[in-house]
């Protein structure tokens, strides 16, 4: 028993206990309370200046005629309501027929390149999970891709993509001797290839080094065990590694999603600023060039609204979605 405490025993029960005097650490404390709330100040007003005005300042354009006629002073614009939401959603339209035809294309471009991207760095990782001489060198060249700076990686697939000077249709043509003449890369249908396979060339290192990290979590006793049960590699990747690597795929597929579906660098830097061909019209191009090509603001914010409610709403369901099977297994 402490010396305190015999104290406190030969005052009796009827006797109040001392207040003991707060330490000087628990003073300090006390002053000091005001301290986390003044270093969120600096965060907070960045969060403010960086993404919460620039939205709603976005939602306030969307609902009023925000053209050329208007660009010297915003406050003389006329409000119009859901009048630009309503020419966006027309489909019989001519603008809308446009963002429909962007939106199209945008979703298809996103399922190849995500789906083809995952399954590009899935088979990588799986085959340099285990040991073998020149592993890391394999790593390491699978990985360049994503350590070169994006615009200097597309403008080297752009210089690749040239018809008669370009790299790609030299090999074809000059070299492999491919009959028929020399395609335009980036003018036309081919447009949209141009677009997806350089997009899958600077996404799939991404995939393969989540994925590879994922795999590095899975015991090896389970494939051992499993081989001595007389498993084989394709029984083993679908009941071994797909499982296993659950968790790192619901959150890769949906990093993917995102970053494809609002792409920007890859048509700007490989088309130019107006020479966007309809078969790479992506959407956030699209939401581009109607703002400050044709200084219709009121009409690319609509669309940056409706993107950003249709990103959410895939987001929330896609979520849903997984937990419900996860839930059941």
């Amino acid at each position: 028993m402490s010396a305190n405490a015999s104290v406190r025993a030969e005052d009796g029960p009827g006797t109040k206990a001392p207040r003991t005097m707060p330490g000087p650490h628990r003073r300090s404390r006390r002053v000091r309370w005001w301290l986390p709330y003044v270093l969120l100040i600096p965060a907070i007003v960045f969060e403010l200046l960086v993404h919460i005005i620039p939205m709603v300042t976005g939602i306030w354009m969307s609902f009023v005629k925000l053209t050329q006629q208007y660009l010297q002073n915003w406050s003389e614009a006329p409000f119009l309501g859901l009048g630009n939401y309503r020419v966006l959603v027309d489909v019989n339209g001519v603008v809308g027929q446009a963002l429909l035809h962007s939106f199209l294309v945008t979703c298809g471009y996103t399922i190849l390149v995500v789906g083809i991207s995952w399954i590009a760095g899935m088979s990588a990782a799986v085959a340099l999970q285990r040991r073998f001489p020149g592993r890391g060198l394999f790593r390491t060249l699978f990985l360049i891709p994503y350590a070169i700076p994006v615009y200097a990686g597309i403008i080297a697939w752009k210089f690749m993509f040239q018809k008669d000077t370009g790299a790609l249709n030299h090999l074809l043509f000059d070299d492999l001797h491919l009959p028929g003449t020399k395609p335009f890369w980036l003018i036309g249908g081919n447009a949209f290839w141009a677009l997806v396979i350089v997009a899958i060339w600077r996404l799939w290192p991404f995939a393969f080094l989540m994925l590879m990290a994922g795999l590095q979590s899975i015991p090896e006793d389970l494939y051992e065990a499993s081989a001595v049960d007389g498993a084989k590699p394709l029984r083993q990747w679908r009941s071994i590694t797909l499982p296993m690597l659950r968790p790192v795929n619901v959150v890769l597929v949906l990093v993917m999603f995102l970053w494809t579906f609002n792409d920007f660098n890859t048509p700007f830097v490989l088309f130019g600023k107006t020479a966007q061909p309809p078969a790479g019209d992506l959407i956030s191009f699209h939401i581009y060039n109607a703002s400050f090509l044709t200084f219709n603001f009121g009409y690319g914010s609509a669309m940056s609204v409706l993107l950003l409610l249709f990103l959410l709403l895939v987001t929330v369901a896609y979520l849903l979605f997984v937990n419900r099977r996860s839930k059941r297994a």
